[in-house]
């Protein structure tokens, strides 16, 4: 029997453990962050981004759409393209070892990637994924303030990501290019992303930057990423 003198230690080791294992489990139940590339301008996009609006009911997925604006040119100008989502596939381009970006792909938990797929391809690449998943630290959001815990930091560091996005479908009507006379749905589409900074494995914490009352509607996603390979560690869906 251990001796009073000991038992506050073995107190403290145990809820320490507790705690680790708690936060292992909850890892292991996070959802998997599929993120669709796509362009209102992109004829071959409009199958991906039905199974996109499939994917968003499920439990166990948070899907993002991100519009890309390197298809403009065609004619349509995507309502919702911002350059940092282009940036953000050109990303994957080079960690993934891709010889160039294109529309429609699918990146699943930022480690594997797929074009105009099937939804029982789509679903056999989630339920991978989800058996993958990395040990991550503990993370929790209050008052805009992010704290990101003690955790094994992959090689090359990871980086903190805020996205912010549309609770609800977003509807356009195609006025020229490919889709012309189209109503193109985007579900869970970006509007914000922004870097909040990089994670070497020690705690920290980060500022969320302000946002305004137009955006006070957005729905809020961290995710913790390697710099390297873009493989996804960590989310928090406050």
């Amino acid at each position: 029997m251990p001796r009073p003198a000991l038992l506050p230690a073995l107190l403290s080791v145990c809820l320490l453990s507790l705690g680790a294992a708690q936060s292992a489990a909850a890892q292991a139940r996070r959802p998997v962050v599929v993120e669709l590339f796509t362009s209102q301008g992109c004829a071959a996009c409009t199958t991906s981004n039905t199974l996109v609006a499939d994917l968003a009911e499920r439990r166990d997925v948070i899907a993002l759409t991100f519009p890309v604006d390197y298809w403009d040119y065609l004619g349509w100008k995507d309502t919702f393209a911002k350059p940092q989502f282009s940036a953000r596939q050109r990303g994957y381009q080079k960690a993934l070892g891709l010889r160039e970006v294109y529309t429609p792909q699918l990146v699943v938990d930022g480690a594997a990637q797929m074009g105009k797929a099937s939804p029982e391809m789509a679903l056999e690449m989630i339920k991978g994924a989800a058996k993958a998943h990395p040990p991550a630290p503990a993370m929790s959001l209050a008052r805009r303030r992010l704290s990101v815990g003690t955790g094994r930091a992959p090689k090359g560091g990871a980086e903190v990501w805020l996205v912010r996005y549309e609770g609800q479908p977003q509807e356009t009507e195609v006025k020229d290019g490919e889709n012309r006379g189209l109503n193109v749905v985007y579900r869970n589409v970006a509007r914000d992303l922004v870097r909040l900074g990089s994670w070497t494995g020690k705690d920290r914490a980060y500022r969320l930057p302000e946002h305004s009352d137009e955006d006070a509607d957005l729905k809020t996603l961290i995710l913790l990423q390697s710099k390297t390979n873009g493989r996804i560690l960590g989310v928090l869906k406050p």
